[in-house]
């Protein structure tokens, strides 16, 4: 429901290359290293955003979206769902054109008040499932 396909192929092959992956820090062992990983082998510019604003993958870390001084163009969110929504509601004020909420990140409000903003959404999806299925 939250993750059709024309959505999912929208996202990763229309709306731009500049993602932000809002939890991605330097440490191996979480989700978001590995999935940034795969996003930058699929052509996409990983730009880290962590309160620790740590270079990961060789680029520079922010502490929040509005810190990054360029455009976004989908914001990855990999935080808890009772933070995701303010996560995404960022994201809108920052003109970013698509909003992904990880596996098991889940915000049914938040997800209407983007796609209400004009904004495409998916949830409770992962991106580096869903790439190499592109072809």
């Amino acid at each position: 429901m939250y993750g059709d396909s024309a959505s999912i192929n929208k996202i990763l092959t229309e709306l731009g290359d500049t993602w932000a992956v809002v939890g991605l820090s330097s440490n191996r062992r979480r989700a978001a290293y590995g999935v940034a990983e795969v996003l930058q082998r699929f052509g996409k510019r990983v730009v880290p955003v962590h309160p620790k604003a740590e270079t990961v993958h060789g680029e520079q870390g922010y502490a929040s979206l509005e810190d990054i001084p360029f455009e976004v163009d989908v914001v990855d969110v990999f935080v808890n769902s009772d933070l995701a929504g303010a996560v995404a509601d960022e994201a809108v004020r920052i003109g970013a054109k698509g909003v992904w909420f990880q596996l098991d990140v889940i915000d049914e409000a938040a997800y209407e008040r983007t796609r209400a903003a004009g904004l495409d959404m998916v949830m409770d999806r992962c991106p580096a499932i869903e790439i190499p299925r592109l072809g």
